[in-house]
């Protein structure tokens, strides 16, 4: 896919009816929420039926299950995700009838403009941080407006609009698309190596959250965190055009440190010490000391737009989490499954460590499902070794996404590379049967992955709970 670039953004108004190519998508589906609450005139397709097109064809959009030329009907916008190929037959009619092609992040920008913007990006814990900020500004009463690349546990939304000042939008950088936004404030929570199918190289991976950095109004907040060396680099980038920089994290020369961390059961609490040395005693409803991380990240950024530090952390404690970022899923026979969207070895590591806190005395079962073979085959050895951190391993085949099949790359690459050995498993129906028969009162199952290992959580549930 091609890296999105830098454009103009349109008025809301001038897009007159617009089509979702993918509407049911994380993103695509928040987008199109708020331009129908904005009385926009929407349409969409998926390549499958969902909750999610039944909830936005309740709220008025005409929606369709596949892609056809003929859904466009009298559509004056597209609205496209990296994910929709250049073949695809609504994409093709679009461009031979002359309509606007927006891509998703264009579309976002419209629905920004004319708002405050607060965008969070980074390769780990953005979605985590977005929730977070927006937790805390609904809870402090500034009414934002928000899009979100997860569900909003205490909404139970990914996107809706209360009417503020400020508009809060998880920034993507998988595709450069987050060069589509100006944002009046930005967080960037680190910068590992990823999406190098897209980038090609490390190098330029790292050098698009300068452009990044770049986008930010004149005189604007960057708050970044100063564990991280990708973060740091785009901090001082940010200090040499006068940005606003304020910095978070467990360094002693971070403006918000985070210190004394602890998980209890599914809650991680934590202190942070300002600038100023006051002190705040905060804690969050999600296990894991990089959840702390996100937190105080979200607590700097809440202060420096003007939420006082105690009300900040009052409505931080309210914070339950986001969909598929540590989510409970349910307990059976003494099991407990959790499920997270980690799909980047870093992220396995964490979340597994976390995972090993709940369990206490039990087991982790870690159900891995790689995403994207391009992913697979770059950091299948690192894959493995994050896997090493569970106490049984198994590994699911590659989900697919966007990519073709690669010849040689499988899940088997992963599970061979785990130290202690990992039990493959590429019908992904063999599964529930499976973990069930190894799992025993105490341990933790987590599912993990940015594909559909999603919808194994309920199933092993209920083979645990069949098996008595």
């Amino acid at each position: 896919m091609a890296l999105v670039k830098p454009a103009e953004v349109v008025p809301l108004s001038d897009l007159g009816r617009v089509h979702f190519a993918g509407i049911g998508g994380a993103g695509m589906s928040g987008i199109a929420r708020l331009m129908l609450a904005r009385a926009v005139p929407v349409s969409g397709s998926d390549s499958a039926d969902s909750g999610t097109l039944k909830e936005l064809e309740a709220l008025g959009a005409r929606v369709h299950v596949g892609h056809d030329a003929a859904n466009l009907r009298d559509a004056d916008t597209l609205v496209v995700s990296s994910a929709i190929r250049d073949d695809n037959p609504e994409l093709a009619a679009a461009r031979a009838r002359g309509l606007r092609v927006l891509h998703r992040a264009g579309a976002l920008a419209s629905l920004a403009r004319g708002r405050r913007v607060i965008a969070i990006t980074g390769t780990h814990g953005k979605t985590t941080t977005t929730s977070m900020i927006t937790t805390v500004l609904l809870g402090s009463g500034a009414a934002p407006g928000y899009v979100i690349g997860g569900t909003l546990a205490a909404t139970g939304l990914n996107a809706a609009d209360e009417g503020g000042r400020d508009f809060v939008a998880e920034a993507d950088e998988s595709d450069g698309s987050f060069l589509m936004l100006a944002p009046d404030a930005a967080v960037i929570t680190n910068i590992d190596a990823d999406h190098l199918d897209n980038y090609g190289t490390v190098e330029a991976y790292r050098a698009s959250f300068g452009a990044f950095v770049d986008r930010i109004v004149p005189g604007g907040l960057l708050v970044t965190c100063a564990d991280d060396p990708g973060a740091r680099v785009a901090a001082d980038h940010g200090r040499s055009r006068g940005l606003r920089v304020v910095t978070y994290g467990e360094s002693a020369d971070a403006d918000y440190q985070v210190s004394d961390i602890a998980v209890a059961g599914l809650t991680t609490s934590f202190t942070v010490t300002g600038p100023r040395e006051e002190q705040w005693r905060l804690s969050v409803g999600v296990p894991g000391s990089h959840y702390a991380l996100n937190g105080t990240g979200c607590l700097s950024v809440a202060i420096q737009l003007g939420v006082p530090g105690q009300d900040a952390a009052a409505a931080l404690a309210t914070y339950r989490g986001a969909a598929r970022r540590m989510e409970p899923k349910g307990e059976a026979g003494g099991v407990r499954v959790l499920d997270t969207y980690a799909h980047h070895p870093i992220e396995l590591a964490a979340d597994l460590a976390a995972a090993r806190q709940v369990a206490g005395d039990g087991r982790v079962i870690a159900v891995f499902q790689p995403h994207l073979y391009s992913r697979t085959r770059i950091f299948a050895a690192e894959f493995g070794a994050a896997l090493g951190l569970a106490d049984v391993a198994v590994v699911l085949d590659v989900y697919a996404a966007r990519e073709d099949p690669a010849p040689g790359v499988t899940g088997e690459l992963v599970a061979s590379a785990v130290p202690a050995g990992a039990r493959y498993l590429p019908d992904v129906a063999d599964v529930p049967a499976i973990v069930a028969g190894i799992a025993a009162p105490g341990d933790v199952v987590l599912t993990m992955g940015a594909g559909d290992v999603t919808r194994l959580g309920p199933l092993i549930l209920a083979e645990i709970a069949a098996r008595g």
